[in-house]
């Protein structure tokens, strides 16, 4: 079993790095080009079977080890074998 974590800054935060880059394809000739959010993406391989334990204890490290919840929100997909689930933490 695989899941995948994506971080971003909360949308109210300031992003200088996602500006920084904006800033940059603006200035190599895309003008339009919104706005840009930095994060971290991580991918994470699980021995086992998927079951509600372990999606609690994902979140759990996603909420208090991967992100700061007070300026960052995360997203959890897990990619079991026959399925795929995506949730959200905040």
């Amino acid at each position: 079993m695989k899941a995948n974590v994506v971080v971003l800054p909360k949308a109210t935060v300031l992003d200088p790095q996602g500006v920084a880059v904006k800033n940059a394809v603006h200035h190599l000739g895309l003008e339009t080009v919104k706005s840009v959010r930095v994060g971290k993406f991580l991918e994470i391989e699980i021995d086992g079977p998927e079951n509600e334990a372990t999606e609690a204890k994902l979140h759990e490290i996603a909420r208090d080890l991967l992100s700061n919840p007070v300026i960052e929100d995360y997203k959890l997909e897990i990619l079991g074998d026959e399925k795929q689930s995506l949730t959200r933490g905040k």
